[in-house]
Formats: structure tokens, C-alpha cells, sequence
């Protein structure tokens, strides 16, 4: 399989938190923000290999700022790196009250996808190429992350 680069997996998406997507304060729900991540970083992982991509794991999901009702939220996700069938999913997620509001950092996500066949069988996907140093810095943590990962599965 050929090598694709960060870029041609990279998605960005923007939503408006609406009265629906809070509790009781006027924060998002993290279960919201949740499904938001879970499906941009979907987008990106079908991007890079060309299949449908499931879910296999939450690595890390660190609430940074609370974002409030009206808020525009911005999630931006793209392949960290490629294994044999799986790939870490790297979800930034930034909020901004106004276009003269501070955008802040509110999230990052860590998650795993696995790429599948017809059958529901997970299928070799193409390698990852970093193209600048950030990308290959987040290229390097993956696989820390991973290790760590299987580390924790292999005492469980």
C-alpha cells in the first residue's frame, strides 16, 4: 500500500452548541462532545483508508475549558499514525463565543479505528507519512500511546 500523508486525512467541522446539547449550566454535554469527536474522527480515519472504520478504543479525552450554550465549536482531526489494520485518531477541539471572542482550546482526543471489509474483518491499511514536525512529533507519541495502550490490555 502506498504512504498517504497527514493532510489528505485531516477534517475540520464546526458546530453550534443549541440549548439541546447542554445540562442544567449552560455547558456542553460531554457526552455530546463525545459523539462529535467520535465522528469526525471516524471521517478522518475512512479518509485515510479508504474503508468504513470503526471505534476500537478512547485513549484519552481531556476536558481543558468548559463551552457554553451558543458557543461555536471547532473539531479538527486527522491520523496521528497507521498500524497493521488500526489507526490513532488525533481530535483537537477548540470553542469561541463570537467572531471577536478568543478561540480556546477546550479538548484533545486520543482515539483508535480500525479499518473493516464487507464481512466486519479488519484489513490492512496504508502507512501514515508525516509532513512537517508537528505532525511528526504527534507521529512519534502514537505509538507511545499505543504501547502504553497494549501495556494496560495485556494486565487486564
Amino acid at each position: 500500500m502506498d504512504p498517504r500523508p497527514v493532510a489528505a486525512s485531516q477534517v475540520t467541522t464546526t458546530q453550534l452548541v443549541l440549548p439541546n446539547d447542554t445540562n442544567q449550566l449552560g455547558n456542553l454535554l460531554g457526552g455530546t462532545l463525545m459523539h462529535w469527536i467520535d465522528i469526525v474522527a471516524a471521517i478522518a480515519a475512512q479518509r485515510h483508508a479508504g474503508r468504513v472504520c470503526v471505534t476500537a478504543s478512547v485513549d484519552e479525552l481531556a476536558f481543558h475549558y468548559s463551552v457554553r450554550l451558543g458557543e461555536v465549536v471547532t473539531l479538527e482531526a486527522s491520523v496521528n499514525r497507521a498500524f497493521r489494520t488500526s489507526m490513532e485518531i488525533g481530535v483537537r477541539v477548540t470553542a469561541h463565543g463570537n467572531a471577536a471572542a478568543p478561540t480556546r482550546h477546550a479538548n484533545t482526543a486520543y482515539l483508535t479505528f480500525v479499518a473493516i471489509d464487507e464481512a466486519g474483518h479488519p484489513v490492512p491499511v496504508p502507512p501514515v507519512v508525516p509532513g512537517n514536525a508537528a505532525e511528526q512529533r504527534r507521529y512519534d507519541q502514537a505509538l507511545a500511546r499505543r504501547e502504553n495502550r497494549l501495556a494496560r490490555r495485556r494486565t487486564e
